[in-house]
């Protein structure tokens, strides 16, 4: 496994309050099979971290064993794809919370999981890079 790629808890968005900020203030974006909702922080005192929340509704998986299924896969694609995310809130200094809320009405096989995950995060990459998002 390389240097980058564990999911520690401290790269897990938990606190309802965090929850809550990231939905009110962060920015949206839609990347089937995700809405993908993020906020770049601008943060003197913390270290600089790229945070991550998965939601998938119980509307469209009414099984608890498929929720964790399309979870873990999101999980797992995360875990492979974050190198530049991280790469970007070191370099600047920031701090990225991600919310992927899951869409779509199947669940898809890892390998698709895994490039639109990928695509994803290219999005957030070239969001920050284009300068939409200016870091609070």
């Amino acid at each position: 496994m390389a240097a980058n790629e564990g999911f520690p808890k401290y790269e897990r968005i938990c606190k309802e309050n965090d929850i809550e900020l990231l939905f009110s203030k962060g920015k949206g974006v839609s990347v089937y099979p995700y809405r993908v909702i993020y906020l770049f922080r601008k943060d003197e005192n913390a270290l600089p971290t790229c945070r991550l929340l998965i939601s998938v509704s119980k509307k469209r998986f009414h099984h608890a064993f498929k929720r964790n299924r399309v979870k873990r896969l999101i999980r797992e694609s995360w875990r492979k794809n974050k190198a530049p995310l991280v790469e970007i809130c070191q370099k600047d200094n920031i701090s990225l919370d991600v919310a992927l809320v899951y869409t779509a009405t199947v669940i898809h096989c890892y390998d698709e999981m895994f490039n639109k995950t990928k695509k994803a995060i290219h999005e957030l990459v070239k969001n920050y890079a284009d300068g939409k998002t200016a870091p609070r």
